[in-house]
């Protein structure tokens, strides 16, 4: 009985990770600009990647109380990816977008751009230069 309520939640984090990941997949195609792109590559992968992960874990941690030593190793292994993806992710699209402003690549249908005027750190050096 309890192996099969683990099955469930085991098949439903694997559904809803599956649902987020395709969701990205779909804001790829679909969002007009880059920075809404990557808000939906990098959000959503980063939720769906939790859910997955969470199978995984909770796959491993029943084979690991079933007996099976490679259960603890499947939960180790994934929980150190997981910490990877939840600090590289968000990351990556924070440097991607930022390099895309100073590109000078505009978010479609802005209406005011905060960071446009904003001094750069080679400007301010180049004004405190000429002082």
């Amino acid at each position: 009985m309890l192996n099969q309520l683990i099955d469930i939640v085991i098949y439903i984090l694997l559904a809803i990770g599956v649902f987020f990941n395709i969701l990205a997949g779909i804001g790829l195609l679909r969002f007009p600009d880059v920075y809404t792109r990557l808000h939906a590559g990098t959000k959503c992968t980063t939720f769906g990647s939790i859910f997955l992960c969470g199978s995984v874990i909770l796959y491993g941690l029943r084979m690991w109380i079933l007996g099976n030593v490679d259960g603890s190793i499947w939960v180790i292994h994934t929980g150190i990816a997981l910490v990877a993806i939840l600090l590289t992710n968000p990351t990556g699209a924070h440097a991607l977008a930022r390099a895309a402003h100073r590109s000078g690549v505009k978010p479609v249908g802005a209406v005011i751009d905060e960071l446009e005027n904003k001094p750069t750190k080679k400007s301010a050096n180049k004004m405190e230069a000429k002082k």
